[in-house]
């Protein structure tokens, strides 16, 4: 449980950054193709959180 303490506002915060890069930089790609990139970061940021952060903490 507290890997998704972490692993909520990770997601939040790449997928707000790839959005904001992406809309500056690349305003040439579809915005449907922009939003799938997106969404893959904010999937891959997930998954990669939620392995590096334990699930218990150990006492």
């Amino acid at each position: 449980m507290r890997a998704f303490k972490f692993m909520i506002p990770i997601m939040l915060i790449v997928g707000s950054f790839s959005w904001m890069m992406l809309n500056k930089n690349y305003q040439e790609v579809p915005e449907t193709s922009r939003l799938y990139i997106t969404i893959g970061a904010v999937v891959v940021s997930g998954v990669i959180s939620y392995f590096l952060f334990p699930n218990e903490e150990k006492e």
